[in-house]
């Protein structure tokens, strides 16, 4: 007989309103109108008030989140979630805006934070990159093996700062991510298409999109490439989108 006891279900309630804002360089990042329509087709169907703005500044990605924390704090309604697409040429841990200058990303998660945005208290916060994390490029191995290992720890009345955020970046930290001239990036297409026809907690869902882009064969100037996400995780239940 064993002793270990089952998990708990405990789910994050999802019965408020879904705010998604998404920000985008487009300039010099062919497909990314691509994904900026599969992206509005997901949040369509995932019932979210989606907000898109194209060609920020390294500023102007500030502002936008400062705005959309105010926004948030005083939306009539109990907010339930919010996800936030970021989109532009990157290094480790800096986008780069539409006048080339560079923004640092943990200044963008701050504004979300529970310290400083009392509507997204203990509420899901789900931060979607799609940038570059470095030059480097995975050719593959002929074996390899996943492992993804996540930490919990009880909450007590009060919770940490930094709790109930999901990152999920397109890419490796080092690593370069790649996008189609014309079909979009490998990681926002895979993530659409998952999100929108697969069922699941957000985790599971993720881990699927993992496994597909670890098996997709992707090329670049006539080299083989493999390329997938990282998820670092906060979150303290679990998401269900559908």
């Amino acid at each position: 007989m064993s002793n270990l006891r089952p998990l708990e279900e405990e789910k994050y309630d999802m019965s408020g309103a879904r705010l998604a804002l998404t920000l985008c360089v487009t300039k010099a990042r062919e497909g990314s109108e691509e994904d900026l329509d599969a992206l509005e087709h997901m949040f369509q169907q995932l019932r979210f008030e989606s907000t898109m703005k194209r060609d920020p500044t390294a500023q102007q990605f500030q502002e936008e989140l400062e705005k959309f924390q105010q926004a948030i704090d005083s939306w009539e309604e109990p907010v339930s979630c919010a996800f936030v697409v970021l989109m532009a040429h990157g290094k480790e841990g800096l986008l780069e805006g539409e006048d080339g200058e560079m923004v640092k990303l943990e200044n963008l998660f701050e504004a979300l934070n529970n310290k400083n945005c009392q509507a997204l208290r203990a509420k899901p916060k789900v931060y979607i990159i799609q940038a570059c994390r470095g030059e480097q490029r995975d050719s593959g191995e002929i074996v390899g093996g996943d492992e993804i290992v996540m930490v919990t720890k009880d909450s007590p009345q009060t919770i940490p700062t930094y709790t109930d955020a999901l990152h999920v970046y397109s890419t490796v930290e080092g690593y370069i991510a790649y996008r189609h001239d014309q079909k979009g990036s490998c990681f926002i297409q895979t993530l659409v298409d998952v999100f929108t026809k697969r069922k699941g907690h957000i985790l599971e869902l993720l881990t699927e999109v993992t496994r597909q882009m670890a098996e997709a064969e992707l090329e670049q100037g006539g080299k083989p490439r493999k390329v997938n996400p990282e998820i670092q995780s906060t979150l303290r239940k679990r998401l269900y989108l559908q």
